[in-house]
C-alpha cells in the first residue's frame, strides 16, 4: 500500500508571532542597558542571547533554519530592540545586510549561498569591515588581496568596523590585483586579524565600531564574493533603514523614560500649576510631544520598510518592474531619513523639559538618548540627502546609491 501521507511545510511566523517570541529577550536586554552605558560594558552576552534565541537568523528562510521574516518584520523588531538598547541594532546592521545581500543575489546559485545562510541559522554572527580612513581617493581602497598558491592573502586596515568585535566573521571590501572590488568574508579569530576596541565616539559607545587590521590573512576562493555595484538592489535602502529603526527605537526609549520620570517625580516648581509633575498640564504636554515624535519616527520607518518589501520581492522574483520598485524604496527611505532624524533629536532633547537638574543626574544617563541619536544621525548626513532628493525631484537626477569617502 502506497503511503500518501504528506508533511505540511513549516509555516512562516507572523509579525505578531515574532514580537511575542523576541519581546522577552528584548526585555532582558533592557534591564541592564543603563548599567552597561554607565560602565561602558560591551554587550557580548546580549549578542549571544540574540543569536541563541534565533533573532540573528530571523530573515533566513524557514527551510534553511531561520524564521523567514520579511524586511518590514525585521525593522519592526529592530525598533523594539533599539528601545531596549540602541547599540544592538546598529552593531548587527552588517549582519542583517549580509543575509539580505545573499537573499537578493539571484545571480548566485543557492549551493554557494546556502552554507552561509545555514551558518547564520546556526547562530554565527557577521560583522563589518568596509570603511577606510586612508589617503585613497573617494571610492578607492587600500585594503587588497595578493595571490597565495590556490588562494589569497588579505592586507589592510578598516575603521568603523561596527559589530566585528562581537562577531564570528567579518565582511571586508578589498581590491584584487586586477583592480576589481570584492567582498571577502574571514573569521574574526583567523591568524592575522586584529580587532580593536578603539571607537571613541560620544554616542553608540557599545557598538564595537573600532579598527580592524588584516595582516596576511589567508583567504580561500569560497570566501570571496564579487561586488555588484552596477546591479541596483534595495540593499542601500535596507542599510539606511536599520539606522532609522535604531533612531525610532531611541525616540521610543525617550518616551518611556519621560513617562517614568514624571510618574516618580515628587518635587514641583513654584511656577508650576499643579502639586506634582504628573498633574501639571505643561509637563503632560511635554510628554505628549515626545510621544508624538516617537510615533512619527516609527511610522516613517514602517513606510520605508513597506517600500523595501516590495523592492525585495520584485528583485527575488525577477519582475520587470524591479528597478522602479528599487528607485521608489531608495527615494522613500532618504526622504524618511530627513524627518526621522529631526524628530528623534527633538524627542531626545525635549525629554529634559519634564524635570529640572535631577534629569541630568549621571546615574540616570538620560543623555545617552540624545548622544546615541546624534551619532546615528551622522551616517550619510541629512544635508547631503536633502540635496539628492531636491536634485532628483527638480532635475530628475540619479539617486546616490553607493556611499564612499576618501580624499577629493
Amino acid at each position: 500500500m502506497t503511503d500518501t501521507t504528506t508533511i505540511a511545510p513549516t509555516p512562516t511566523p507572523t509579525r505578531e508571532d515574532l514580537l511575542a517570541r523576541f519581546e522577552p529577550v528584548f526585555d532582558r536586554i533592557a534591564e541592564g542597558a543603563v548599567d552597561r552605558e554607565r560602565k561602558r560594558e560591551l554587550p557580548f552576552e546580549q549578542v549571544r542571547q540574540l543569536a541563541e534565541s534565533g533573532f540573528t537568523a530571523v530573515t533566513v528562510p524557514v527551510g534553511l533554519g531561520g524564521s523567514g521574516a520579511r524586511p518590514s518584520d525585521l525593522f519592526a523588531l529592530l525598533v523594539r530592540l533599539a528601545r531596549a538598547d540602541s547599540n544592538l541594532p546598529q552593531l548587527l546592521r552588517a549582519h542583517f545586510a549580509f543575509v539580505e545581500e545573499l537573499l537578493l543575489d539571484t545571480s548566485d546559485d543557492l549551493v554557494r549561498r546556502g552554507p552561509w545562510l545555514e551558518q547564520v541559522a546556526a547562530g554565527e554572527v557577521f560583522g563589518n569591515a568596509s570603511h577606510e580612513r586612508s589617503a585613497a581617493r573617494v571610492g578607492s581602497l587600500v585594503t587588497h588581496l595578493v595571490p597565495d598558491g590556490d588562494g589569497w592573502r588579505l592586507h589592510g586596515e578598516k575603521h568603523y568596523s561596527t559589530g566585528t568585535l562581537f562577531a564570528d566573521w567579518t565582511t571586508v571590501t578589498a581590491t584584487t590585483p586586477a583592480g576589481r572590488v570584492v567582498g571577502v568574508t574571514v573569521r574574526v579569530d583567523d591568524e592575522g586579524v586584529d580587532v580593536r576596541d578603539d571607537w571613541n565616539g560620544f554616542g553608540q559607545r557599545l557598538t564595537g565600531s573600532g579598527t580592524t587590521r588584516f595582516e596576511g590573512v589567508r583567504v580561500e576562493p569560497s570566501q570571496i564574493r564579487p561586488q555588484r555595484d552596477e546591479r541596483r538592489t534595495p540593499l542601500p535602502a535596507f542599510l539606511q533603514t536599520v539606522l532609522l529603526a535604531s533612531l525610532a527605537g531611541v525616540a521610543s526609549a525617550a518616551e518611556r523614560d519621560a513617562v517614568e520620570f514624571v510618574r516618580t517625580r515628587t518635587r514641583a516648581y513654584s511656577q508650576g500649576v499643579a502639586a506634582t509633575a504628573a498633574a501639571d498640564p505643561l509637563v503632560q504636554s511635554v510628554v505628549g510631544r515626545v510621544s508624538a515624535d516617537a510615533l512619527a519616527a516609527e511610522s516613517l520607518v514602517q513606510s520605508a520598510a513597506a517600500a523595501i518589501d516590495r523592492a525585495h520581492d520584485a528583485v527575488v522574483a525577477g519582475d520587470p518592474d524591479a528597478f522602479d520598485r528599487i528607485e521608489t524604496a531608495e527615494l522613500v527611505t532618504i526622504r524618511a531619513q530627513v524627518t526621522v532624524v529631526e524628530v528623534a533629536l527633538r524627542a531626545t532633547t525635549t525629554l529634559f523639559e519634564v524635570g529640572g537638574a535631577s534629569a541630568t543626574d549621571r546615574d540616570r544617563v538620560l543623555d545617552r538618548h540624545w548622544r546615541n541619536a546624534r551619532t546615528l544621525s551622522s551616517h550619510n548626513p541629512v544635508v547631503l540627502q536633502q540635496r539628492v532628493i531636491g536634485d532628483r525631484l527638480v532635475n530628475d537626477a540619479p539617486l546616490t546609491y553607493f556611499w564612499s569617502t576618501g580624499q577629493a
